[in-house]
């Protein structure tokens, strides 16, 4: 006896997979927040930028390679680190909501006259872009950044964003965060970084693996004498009040 065939079933499938295809972005978007939502009480035990560290030493056969970081709390880190990051990077992070429309366009503006490309991502587009993707400049990255910075934004307190950046951020070849360069370039703990040592830090985040804040050159070392007349223009320890 042949058997027998259910014509409902084809088009049943069909349709099965057609509501599967038109829930997957909100599921996405369900799932993302969720991860955003943890990580605002959960301290990220690692971040993609340092797991795609480690995939790249081992490719190069840096078989022995370890990224060195270690987590310390907001009012473990001296205050001159996040304020010279502020300073440095962000000096409209405490107003904006993710995104500073201004320097988005004076970047623009910049890089048409051509020159050296000039970024314009705020602290929290940074935190988005560490901590859950990958380098790059693809229009598809940017795009997942923007929504990863919304989320954070709208479910992590200011002190929050800041405080994960000072822990994620990299200071040097395989070194993240602050308890990280602190022991590795002064032998000291986060919590006793002076401004200066806090202000070269915050001078080599453009280029973390070219600049090196033990021994700054001439670039770093005028950077960081900007960045620390900054931290005072921006308010200095007083500034970090207006986040809480």
């Amino acid at each position: 006896m042949e058997p027998t065939i259910d014509p409902i079933s084809a088009p049943s499938r069909r349709r099965r997979w057609l509501r599967w295809l038109l829930a997957l972005p909100f599921l996405i978007a369900a799932g993302t927040a969720l991860q955003v939502l943890v990580l605002r009480f959960v301290d990220p035990p690692v971040s993609a930028f340092m797991v795609a560290r480690q995939f790249e030493a081992w490719g190069e056969g840096q078989w022995r390679f370890h990224p060195t970081y270690q987590w310390r709390d907001f009012d473990k880190i001296a205050p001159a680190l996040p304020l010279s990051m502020v300073a440095a990077e962000d000096q409209r992070f405490a107003t904006h909501s993710g995104f500073d429309l201004d320097a988005i366009e004076k970047a623009r503006a910049h890089n048409e006259r051509g020159g050296r490309v000039r970024g314009a991502s705020t602290i929290s587009q940074q935190v988005a872009k560490n901590l859950f993707l990958w380098s790059g400049r693809s229009y598809v990255r940017k795009g997942i950044e923007a929504w990863y910075t919304v989320l954070i934004e709208l479910l992590w307190p200011k002190e929050r964003i800041l405080e994960v950046y000072a822990n994620i951020a990299e200071f040097g070849d395989g070194i993240y965060g602050a308890q990280a360069a602190a022991g590795t370039f002064w032998g000291v703990d986060a919590s006793r970084l002076s401004a200066d040592q806090a202000a070269r830090l915050a001078a080599v985040l453009p280029a973390p693996r070219t600049y090196n804040a033990a021994r700054p050159g001439p670039y770093v070392a005028r950077r960081a004498g900007w960045i620390q007349r900054q931290v005072r223009q921006i308010g200095g320890t007083g500034y970090l009040q207006t986040l809480e």
